[in-house]
């Protein structure tokens, strides 16, 4: 069972994650593409990834932007989940 980080863990997590940023109960991520098909390739990758993991980011798609929110709703805030999906998704943008 996840269990919920507080601001210090977070703030620590973090530092591995540097692209991400926390905003209130969420960590969250913008990516920019050089057009449309390469944004939803990407969103694509990201579902395949967090139906394996069974945890589901918030996506939002602005044409070549794509913004990812992480979030445990079960937990109310943010778990190790999100920040292992954060990290997976991470390497999905680095390939």
């Amino acid at each position: 069972m996840p269990r919920l980080f507080d601001s210090k863990e977070i703030k620590t997590a973090l530092k591995e994650l540097p692209h991400w940023e926390h905003e209130a109960k969420t960590i969250e991520r913008t990516i920019e593409f050089d057009d449309f098909a390469q944004a939803i390739d990407f969103v694509n990758g990201v579902a395949e990834l967090a139906e394996e993991a069974e945890h589901h980011p918030d996506i939002e798609i602005h044409y070549n932007k794509v913004r990812l929110i992480l979030s445990t709703h079960s937990k109310g805030g943010i778990t190790d989940k999100d920040f292992d999906l954060a990290e997976q998704i991470d390497t999905l943008v680095d390939e």
